[in-house]
C-alpha cells in the first residue's frame, strides 16, 4: 500500500477551498434550472399566456397584426425557456466536475479558483442569457432581436465556459503526459 503524500493532501484540500465560490455559482446555476423545471410543473400555461400577453401588446407594430408570426414567436421563446433549463442542469454540473478535476490534478490555487469561477459564472450567465431572451422576444417581435440584445451576456458568460474547459483539457493532457514520463 502506498504511503499518504501529506504535502499533496495538503494541497488538494487548500485548492478544495479555492474553487469554493466556483462551485457555490455552479450548485446556484443548478438551482436555477431546477427552479426552471418546478416553475414550468407548476405554471406552464401561465407563462405560456404571459408570453402570448406579451406579442399582443405589440401585434400591430412588432407583428403587422399577424397571429401566425407572434405565436411562431412566443413558440420560440418557449423552447428558448426549456432552453435554458436544460443548460443550467448541464453547466452547472460540468462546472463541479471540472472544478474537481482541476483539484485532483493539484492545479495551483489561482488557476484552479480561477478556472472554477469561469465555470460556474459563465454557466449561470449562459442560462440566464437563454431565460432572459425567451422572456424578451415576443415583446421585442423576434428571437432574434432579443438574443442580439443580450450578446453582452451570451457571449462572455459562453465564451467564459469554453476558454475554462480548453484549459482544463490542456491541463489533464499536460497531467497525463506527465505521469508517462514517470511511468
Amino acid at each position: 500500500m502506498p504511503a499518504l503524500d501529506h504535502t499533496a493532501t495538503t494541497t488538494r484540500l487548500a485548492s478544495l477551498g479555492a474553487i469554493l465560490p466556483g462551485l457555490f455559482l455552479a450548485v446556484l446555476t443548478l438551482l436555477f434550472g431546477f427552479g426552471m423545471g418546478v416553475v414550468f410543473g407548476l405554471n406552464e400555461d401561465a407563462i405560456k399566456s404571459r408570453l402570448s400577453a406579451s406579442a399582443e401588446t405589440v401585434m400591430a407594430s412588432a407583428y403587422n397584426n399577424d397571429p401566425v408570426a407572434a405565436k411562431a414567436v412566443t413558440d420560440k421563446s418557449w423552447s428558448y425557456m426549456q432552453r435554458a433549463h436544460l443548460h443550467a442542469g448541464s453547466l452547472g454540473v460540468v462546472a463541479i466536475a471540472l472544478s474537481l478535476v482541476l483539484v485532483h490534478l493539484g492545479t495551483g490555487r489561482r488557476v484552479a479558483a480561477a478556472l472554477s469561477v469561469a465555470l460556474g459564472a459563465g454557466g449561470l450567465g449562459y442560462s440566464l442569457f437563454w431565460a432572459w431572451a425567451g422572456f424578451r422576444a415576443p415583446g421585442l417581435g423576434s428571437t432574434g432581436v432579443a438574443k442580439e440584445s443580450l450578446a453582452w451576456l451570451a457571449i462572455p458568460s459562453s465564451g467564459a465556459v469554453v476558454a475554462a474547459t480548453v484549459v482544463t483539457l490542456v491541463l489533464i493532457g499536460r497531467g497525463w503526459l506527465r505521469r508517462g514520463e514517470s511511468a
